[in-house]
């Protein structure tokens, strides 16, 4: 069952996305070559306690940090470690933020140094789904809508789109209904109401959109090990429009 959100539920919840907004904003000008997912995992819990925060992930369902960490051809849900980030690298840094109850979820892509233009092109294409996505997010669509925006776009440009690894709705629970995969048709899915607060999060890989998990039981990579990047939003539907609750 879908659970619709109040006015006040909403920005309830737009409180704890914009912990993990100011979370990215610190973050983005301190990915550099030689820095460690471990310090960037330690940077965004320490200051989800300066702001009465806590990191939902740190826990669920076993797993041991604040963040999911993600370079190259991991996909999501990669373990932080003190393994040196490297002159064009992409990672993806993903984190829940939990604040008096409610859930906020972003993940963004970074650049590490100089990238190659093939790694460029697909974080660039990939933040365009997200926008995409969140255009068609609005009352009487559906979420075919947002999906095939997304779709149509990643693939246009030569681009997989993982099916494996859904979005999901976010309140007081992390996976809350609808759970859906960034495919669809236009006019089919879930009817988009006001006050549904859901994650757009599209993953997009240089290759193939299929996927392999390692033998820890999280890290998702990309089948033919090619790169992947990813940009989330938790956004809320409403009379006007979309409304990007982890805008930075």
């Amino acid at each position: 069952m879908i659970i619709l959100k109040s006015k006040q539920e909403i920005e309830a919840i737009r409180k704890s996305c914009q912990v993990v907004a100011e979370c990215h904003r610190t973050i983005a000008p301190l990915i550099q070559p030689g820095i460690t997912t471990n310090e960037i995992d330690r940077i965004f819990e320490e200051l989800m306690a300066k702001y009465g925060a806590t990191p939902y992930q740190k826990g669920y369902r076993g797993y041991r940090y604040a963040t999911c960490a993600s370079p190259n051809d991991v996909i999501a849900h990669g373990f932080p470690s003190d393994t040196p980030l490297k002159e064009g690298d992409i990672v993806t840094i993903d984190t829940v933020a939990e604040l008096d109850g409610w859930l906020g979820d972003s993940a963004w892509s970074y650049a590490v140094g100089q990238i190659s233009p093939t790694a460029e092109k697909l974080m660039r294409v990939t933040k365009e789904c997200l926008d995409l996505g969140i255009e068609q997010a609005r009352p009487g669509n559906r979420l075919g809508d947002v999906t095939n925006a997304i779709q149509q776009h990643a693939e246009r440009q030569g681009f997989g789109v993982v099916r494996d690894l859904l979005a999901h709705g976010i309140g007081r629970d992390l996976h809350e209904a609808p759970t859906y995969m960034h495919v669809g048709k236009p006019g089919k899915g879930v009817l988009l109401k006001e006050g549904m607060v859901f994650t757009i999060e599209p993953m997009i890989t240089e290759g193939t959109y299929e996927l392999v998990i390692d033998s820890d039981g999280w890290t998702a990579r990309t089948l033919d090990g090619k790169l992947s990047a990813q940009y989330e939003h938790t956004i809320a539907i409403t009379a006007e429009g979309p409304q990007i609750l982890t805008a930075q």
